[in-house]
């Protein structure tokens, strides 16, 4: 089993509109509408929308590749593309998406130890993220990996308001 990484140019944004809507659909479509799912994709994960956050330098994406083939991908934030105000000194985890055959390979934990490593080389104190309230795989990964809740934000999935906890590991 080989893993590798590769941050992500403007060159991959169809590969990377590709692997959004196939993980977010895999994630979060039994949970939701059909409406609200569809309304969420094409808000947030149009080529326009994508290529703007591919262009922001305060903003990175990797791809994660499980034996050549791509498995799923890290979008990380600092300083203003933080999607909340927080100190300089952090760094957020925006997304975390493994495809669902490859999920249960470590690729979770790979990419979340890409991310420390960013926020270590950023001298950044901490990391935090969001994470919908009802994505109890996820919030379990997050605490085994030494987040903490530290507080929670409304998230429209289409014209539905939900929950994402914000979680938080102090990095030293």
């Amino acid at each position: 089993m080989t893993i590798n990484i590769k941050k992500c140019n403007v060159e991959d944004l169809p590969k990377l509109l590709e692997i959004s809507y196939e993980t977010f659909n895999e994630t979060f479509k039994n949970q939701n509408s059909p409406e609200n799912i569809k309304a969420y994709l094409e808000r947030a994960f149009n080529l326009k929308q994508l290529e703007k956050e591919l262009s922001n330098i305060s903003s990175q994406f990797f791809f994660v590749y499980l034996n050549n083939e791509v498995a799923g991908y890290l979008k990380i934030n600092i300083n203003d593309a933080q999607s909340e105000e927080m100190s300089d000194e952090s760094l957020e985890i925006e997304r975390i998406y493994i495809k669902r055959k490859f999920q249960k390979h470590g690729l979770g934990m790979y990419l979340l130890n890409k991310a420390i490593e960013i926020a270590m080389e950023f001298n950044k104190k901490k990391i935090w993220l969001g994470v919908w309230e009802k994505n109890e795989n996820a919030i379990a990964f997050y605490e085994k990996m030494g987040f903490v809740q530290t507080g929670s934000h409304s998230f429209y999935m289409g014209n539905e308001e939900q929950v994402d906890f914000i979680m938080t590991k102090i990095l030293i």
